[in-house]
């Protein structure tokens, strides 16, 4: 049995698009174990997959060179691997690198198209192409290695019976959050069709989508009421289907089997981003900004200064979407 080492440690939306990628590499070499670090927040993701053992690290306990030094001898005795992965390639993962490559183990490092998406995002670059999507990135260390991996980027259903949509309406970032009397329409035309659970984290979104459950009937606010990661993905696999920004929901969409309509601003599908099995054509944009993408992760101030990239958006091509 071979053992690989494998860390990322960013943020929710990397770590997720790991997941359908482990299941389907174990599930083609079956004489494959990986060992997933991460942090521990993520640990309900990784549930239920054969041969993959979670360990989740606090990174605070890990901070500077002498503890990742520590931490990369505490793996190597725990686990003692026959190749280590590399799927971050920041500061923190190539300091861990180069101690494991000093203690003669082989270090796979993705590539993550930096120049890539730099020109990509550059506003003056009119012949926008589609890059190397994420999940192929992180396929293809381990191809590196001599590994089969053949990606499917199918959904997998989980659950048999299916009901409501879900409502992510916002995100980290301004360059992904469509304004909000937006959002408010697309949740009010919706819930004349279909059953809307809303779902938010923050002090903030969690008041604002209960005041909006209260005032739109057929609605419903999940924001707020302490779920789980495991419970948050156990209630999307139960959904028709997802709306998300270019967000962590859509990448939980995926991991639960569940249909994404995602709306993107300021970023780009094309950068590689879009939830593992998620069709293109489920994509809601301003298509005709040349100006777009700007940002890889939509946390660039707006050249133009306006947001036209999201306030020019029209609620009805979402609607559309939905009730297709």
């Amino acid at each position: 049995m071979t053992r690989i080492l494998a860390y990322r440690f960013s943020a929710f939306g990397d770590v997720a698009m790991c997941v359908p990628i482990f299941r389907e590499i174990l599930e083609q070499n079956p004489d494959l174990e990986i060992v997933m670090v991460t942090k521990n927040f993520f640990r309900d993701m990784f549930e239920g997959i054969p041969r993959l053992t979670f360990k989740g690290i606090n990174l605070k306990e890990y901070s500077g060179f002498f503890k990742l030094r520590k931490l990369a001898h505490e793996l190597t005795e725990e686990y003692q691997p026959d190749y280590v992965t590399d799927l971050h390639d920041v500061i923190r993962t190539k300091i861990l690198d180069k101690v494991l490559k000093f203690n003669q183990y082989k270090v796979f490092v993705i590539d993550k198209g930096k120049s890539e998406k730099e020109h990509l995002t550059d506003i003056w670059n009119l012949d926008k192409k589609q890059l190397k999507r994420t999940v192929e990135r992180y396929a293809d260390v381990f191809r590196n290695i001599g590994m089969e991996v053949q990606l499917s980027h199918q959904l997998r259903p989980s659950a048999e019976k299916k009901e409501g949509v879900g409502f992510a309406p916002f995100a980290q970032h301004a360059g992904k959050v469509l304004p909000v009397e937006k959002s408010f329409e697309v949740a009010r035309l919706i819930s004349r069709h279909k059953k809307v659970y809303f779902f938010g984290g923050g002090k903030e979104e969690v008041e604002m989508l209960q005041k909006w459950a209260e005032e739109l009937p057929n609605t419903v606010s999940l924001a707020g009421k302490q779920l789980s990661l495991r419970e948050e993905l156990e209630r999307i696999s139960r959904l028709e289907l997802m709306i998300s920004m270019d967000s962590a929901n859509m990448h939980l969409a995926s991991l639960a089997g569940t249909r994404c309509i995602s709306v993107w601003g300021a970023t780009h599908h094309f950068a590689g981003f879009l939830g593992y099995g998620q069709r293109e054509e489920d994509i809601v944009q301003v298509k005709d900004l040349t100006c777009r993408p700007c940002s890889v992760f939509g946390d660039k101030e707006c050249f133009r200064g306006d947001w036209a990239c999201l306030h020019e958006l029209e609620v009805q091509q979402i609607i559309e979407r939905v009730l297709k």
